[in-house]
């Protein structure tokens, strides 16, 4: 690949929501006529998108976790990624380096501070996850998607700039489509995704939850759920038995469109989530994935809920009883849901991946001036 004005690199792999962030920066760095390169993992190294389309270098990295086996190993891994990754950047030469979290980035995001190449970091959370921490003292800028971050110390604030989350073109399509609540007696749309982890209980607890509505309520409901394979069957019986009408599957390819024809969503607490609800403008029932690593989940979904753009209902707490409450309150509450997607619709940023590409130039453009200074 031909490195055009600026050569960048990014580092990201792992989960979805680590790497979806990096392509979207990608796709606005690229239309800016920058050169890039990637630097991930190996679950990194088969993701298609923007990210396919420039040069790619894989490196080893592993968690830390699995006791002290687990431990040792992933170590191990992360040394090696290290070396590996000096000196892929010693022949880039790239003017910035940017990660996304997570372990594969970390290695290339300390490799590239050791050699005194200007680094960002993007968080995705309203909790600094556990490789950004490691790094955050050392690197010289930190994107946020959220206005606060727990795990940014004091010394390290002068270096935040917050972006947002970048969401799919499909999702930022839905930004100029204005929520339409649904009258107090009318049709009353439910979309339900659980998530890519931990989707059992929401799966097998909101079906259940609409199913105990009052009759006049259940037949106002049309309900579009994402749920595991194994949970589907159970899912649709149980709203069909309740006159609901209904559509299950594990996955919908058009989910933007069936979230701008939502009144109300249930789901997870994830960065993406949260992004997505924003941009979209529309109000949501969060239920925080308990397990997340540093329960980053629930302090998203707070985030979000103290704006008044959701409810949260923490997974301890959601039964049938507490979720149809909820539900059946909120089918009578035209006024009070055409609010939380005001106040939602608040939260989000904006064009995040443009932002996120203007403090990379800005982060560019800083160390050549200071460099020039220094001449």
């Amino acid at each position: 690949m031909t490195m055009l004005r600026a050569s960048v690199v990014l580092a990201a792999g792992g989960t979805g929501g680590h790497v979806f962030p990096a392509d979207a920066l990608a796709e606005a760095l690229l239309a800016r006529g920058h050169g890039l390169a990637l630097i991930t993992d190996r679950c990194g190294a088969d993701y298609g998108g923007t990210l396919a389309k420039i040069d790619s270098y894989r490196i080893s990295a592993a968690g830390l976790g699995g006791g002290l086996v687990g431990l040792t190993r992933g170590v191990i891994a992360l040394g090696r990624g290290l070396f590996q990754a000096r000196r892929i950047l010693k022949r880039l030469s790239p003017v910035a380096v940017v990660g996304f979290g997570g372990y594969p980035s970390a290695p290339t995001m300390a490799a590239a501070w050791r050699a005194g190449i200007p680094t960002l970091i993007h968080e995705q959370n309203a909790v600094l996850g556990r490789a950004n921490r490691l790094l955050a003292g050392r690197i010289s800028r930190i994107a946020t998607s959220f206005a606060t971050v727990a795990g940014i110390g004091p010394a390290d604030t002068n270096k935040v700039v917050r972006t947002g989350n970048p969401v799919r073109a499909a999702i930022t399509a839905l930004r100029d489509d204005a929520y339409q609540p649904p009258a107090n007696d009318g049709d009353f749309r439910l979309l339900v995704t659980g998530g890519s982890q931990g989707a059992t209980a929401i799966g097998q607890i909101v079906p259940r939850a609409v199913a105990a509505l009052p009759e006049s309520l259940r037949r106002r409901i049309t309900v579009a759920q994402q749920c595991r394979a194994e949970d589907i069957d159970d899912a649709r019986a149980t709203y069909l038995d309740a006159g609901v009408r209904v559509d299950v599957a594990s996955f919908f390819d058009d989910i933007a469109e069936r979230l701008g024809a939502a009144h109300l969503v249930i789901g997870r607490a994830g960065a993406s989530t949260i992004a997505e609800l924003a941009c979209a403008g529309r109000p949501a029932i969060l239920v925080p994935y308990p397990h997340a690593t540093d329960d980053h989940q629930t302090a998203n979904a707070r985030a979000l809920e103290e704006m008044g753009g959701a409810w949260r209902i923490d997974q301890a707490d959601l039964t049938v009883e507490t979720l149809s409450a909820r539900l059946a309150e909120l089918l009578g509450a035209s006024e009070t849901l055409a609010r939380a997607a005001q106040a939602a619709r608040a939260f989000d940023r904006g064009d995040a991946a443009n932002l996120l590409a203007d403090a990379v130039e800005a982060l560019i453009a800083d160390n050549r001036q200071t460099d020039e200074d220094a001449a």
